[in-house]
């Protein structure tokens, strides 16, 4: 197992379509087609109206690191070997939040507020996001 590749997700019925645009390298979120929340994770009902009427929205894949974590304990037998390693909050645009994590990077390089991209890790049976700080020009 790699570095990049951590034990796989669960996937539902409601985040199957948030998995499947990881693997093609998209992030799609879900947007309430009555009051237009976009939330993620997935879920059968908006927690805003209650409609279970949905769309889903490709994000950009860039935004901003609002906080994140530098693990030195595992948390699970299965990351063991992974320690330490940084967990991301990252802000998309319209108030979407997601965690990933972050590879390649000295932590005392890591600002809130920093821009990031996502990209993809990929594995045999899945894709995750994770966070990269975006490159200076």
């Amino acid at each position: 197992m790699s570095m990049t590749e951590f034990f796989e997700p669960r996937i539902s019925a409601d985040t199957k379509a948030y998995w499947d645009g990881c693997r093609e390298h998209k992030l799609m979120v879900q947007k309430c087609k009555v009051c237009g929340r976009l939330r993620i994770p997935a879920s059968y009902v908006c927690q805003n109206c209650l409609s279970t009427e949905t769309e889903l929205v490709e994000m950009k894949p860039e935004g901003t690191l609002y906080s994140f974590v530098v693990m030195h304990r595992a948390f699970h037998p299965s990351v063991q070997d992974k320690v330490p390693y940084i967990v991301a909050t990252t802000d998309l645009s319209e108030d979407v939040r997601i965690l990933a994590n972050m590879f390649d990077v000295d932590p005392d390089e890591l600002k809130c507020g920093a821009e990031v991209t996502i990209d993809f890790a990929d594995s045999e049976t899945y894709s995750r996001p994770i966070a990269k700080l975006k490159e200076k020009k």
